[in-house]
């Protein structure tokens, strides 16, 4: 990719979360989310492969239907209301259509399935930024609208989410597509805690991000696009092979790990909703997705491939491990282990 639209891409792309989540009209909000949809396309297709330009024509289209669908829920709440202010959304059919908008947006069940898809098409990097910066937008305007939101709706959505994204996962040999559907799970997590705890939801996607960042720089330094491939990864870098294996675990949210900080709290936030049955089904379907991350820690560490004299340590590395994967990984593993320390130094 030419280095200046490289540069012109990040810079809309930072422009468009800025608008987006500072924005109080409905106008300036969807001017965001527009300006982000087009500075992620050069590069989803920058490799010219068929695979990518189909990823990025997939997502265009659902973008842009989903864009429309805000605008027009928009547009109806102003014309029943006259009201374009963003945490003004009373009208129930309004509403209802921007759940729907905000679910396209962000993948969640029924309208996942061009997720993996567009995932697989596109590099570790983009992959990236396609699950924590660009749902960033869209989660802001679901926060800012959580008071108006239907309850039973987003509740179903959120565990059918959960269900599928484990389920779906488990046949998956592609570890884009294994993060795809570990990012819907999430996804399930936040939308089913955003109308009792929308302040619960931002810091389960902040924990979100911040171990699935580790994951994909993790694999982008050890060029790992598969799971057969993962087996052999550890001559590359054994030590960021070990901490991927504890970062995996903490995604699939075991204590004593950061993971699991979110996870308690949302479950004991929707007990005290006296929503027991919901946290229950839930936290059960959950153990769908851990079996696809207890799969990928063991491939990562744990097996040999067959014939190990051939793959003996390398000596010479390709080259040296981004500094910023370590302290992310650091801090996907740490962050509830220290936190009783920093609550009682405060």
């Amino acid at each position: 990719m030419n280095p200046h639209t490289k540069l012109i891409s990040l810079l809309s792309l930072a422009l468009g979360t800025t608008i987006t989540i500072s924005s109080t009209h409905w106008m300036m909000a969807w001017a965001g989310l527009e300006l982000n949809t087009l500075a992620i396309i050069p590069f989803i297709s920058k490799s010219h492969h068929p695979r990518a330009i189909e990823a990025t024509i997939k997502y265009f289209l659902v973008q842009a239907t989903a864009s429309t669908l805000l605008l027009f829920s928009s547009m109806t709440n102003a014309w029943s209301t006259g009201q374009w202010d963003i945490t003004q959304l009373t009208h129930p059919t309004s509403s209802t259509l921007l759940t729907v908008a905000i679910a396209m947006k962000l993948g969640l069940v029924p309208f996942h399935f061009w997720f993996p898809e567009v995932l697989q098409g596109s590099s570790l990097t983009t992959a990236l930024l396609l699950s924590t910066m660009m749902k960033f937008p869209p989660i802001t305007l679901l926060f800012l609208t959580s008071h108006s939101l239907n309850p039973t709706l987003l509740t179903t959505m959120a565990i059918t989410s959960v269900g599928l994204g484990g389920w779906m996962g488990l046949n998956q040999t592609q570890l884009r597509k294994v993060l795809a559907f570990s990012s819907i799970t999430h996804l399930g997590w936040m939308a089913v805690i955003i109308i009792y705890s929308p302040k619960l939801t931002l810091l389960t996607f902040y924990l979100y991000t911040l171990t699935t960042a580790t994951v994909f720089l993790t694999l982008n330094s050890t060029k790992v696009l598969k799971l057969t491939t993962m087996m052999t990864s550890w001559t590359k870098s054994p030590a960021l092979n070990a901490t991927l294996m504890l970062v995996l675990l903490s995604l699939a949210g075991l204590p004593p790990l950061t993971g699991f900080l979110p996870k308690w709290l949302i479950i004991q936030e929707l007990t005290k909703q006296e929503m027991a049955a919901t946290a229950t089904i839930i936290a059960t379907l959950s153990l769908l997705g851990l079996f696809f991350y207890l799969r990928l820690a063991y491939h990562s560490t744990v097996t040999l491939p067959p014939n190990s004299t051939n793959y003996m340590k390398q000596w010479h590395l390709h080259k040296p491990t981004n500094t910023a994967t370590p302290i992310l990984a650091a801090l996907s593993m740490l962050i509830l282990p220290l936190s009783p320390l920093i609550l009682t130094t405060t």
